[in-house]
């Protein structure tokens, strides 16, 4: 599929999961519990929302993931929890704005990597847009003019998640054919599994007794923009250019 034209369902399944994701930060506005704490809530309640969802669902085909498939998508999983890490921690050291400024580089970084990975031919429009983000990000970020908006680690450690990000969007299109609810599953439960060990460490599974309007949110965080959301994103890769 990298040589041929993009499928029509699958970008607007990948249009469709931006949307999602787009309104994350409204609600986690409203969800008094740290951010290491949403981001394993996410991959626990998607990861299981999913597996449920598979035992009422019946397989259109008799496929079975291989152990390698396994393995690499737990290893995807365990790089979204990074991801996610990163990116939280990147909250706390500069503002929201440039923390997501620099992730949403990752497109710019997969579309940068794509000829050596993927084959894809990089047409000089397409480089001058990566070009173009680049400056755009570190001037906006504020760690060049002296505007005081963007701090470097905070900044640093956006680029981090957007890479690491980058390598989940990598793994995803090197396993293709995979039934994409299958694949989310796996995924998902192994990003909330890496976060564990980091919540044992940092004391984030004090939260208290929450209230039920943060219950709500944070299951519709869990199941609509962690569960739902990642299986459209992820459904699409197989049917895209990496560009």
């Amino acid at each position: 599929m990298e040589r041929g034209a993009n499928d029509r369902k699958s970008v607007l399944m990948i249009i469709s999961s931006m949307l999602i994701f787009g309104t994350v930060g409204i609600f986690r506005r409203y969800i008094p519990l740290s951010s290491a704490f949403l981001a394993f809530s996410r991959g626990m309640l998607g990861g299981v929302f999913l597996l449920v969802f598979l035992l009422f669902r019946r397989p259109k085909g008799g496929e079975r993931l291989s152990a390698r498939d396994v393995l690499k998508l737990a290893g995807a999983g365990a790089l979204i929890g990074i991801n996610w890490i990163l990116l939280f921690e990147a909250y706390g050291n500069t503002t929201v704005g440039v923390a997501t400024l620099c992730y949403y580089m990752e497109p710019t970084i997969v579309t940068l990597l794509s000829p050596l990975i993927f084959r894809e031919r990089l047409t000089l429009k397409k480089a001058l847009c990566a070009a173009a983000a680049i400056v755009g990000m570190v001037f906006v970020s504020g760690v060049i003019g002296g505007t005081g908006e963007g701090s470097l680690k905070g900044v640093l450690l956006g680029l981090g998640a957007a890479v690491f990000y980058s390598a989940v969007v990598i793994l995803n299109k090197k396993i293709a054919g995979v039934d994409p609810y299958r694949k989310s599953a796996v995924q998902l439960l192994a990003a909330g599994a890496v976060m564990i060990p980091y919540l044992i460490f940092t004391g984030g599974f004090a939260v208290g007794r929450p209230d039920a309007k943060t219950v709500v949110l944070t299951l519709v965080m869990g199941l609509v923009h962690t569960g739902i959301a990642y299986v459209l994103y992820f459904g699409s890769m197989d049917g895209l250019r990496a560009q």
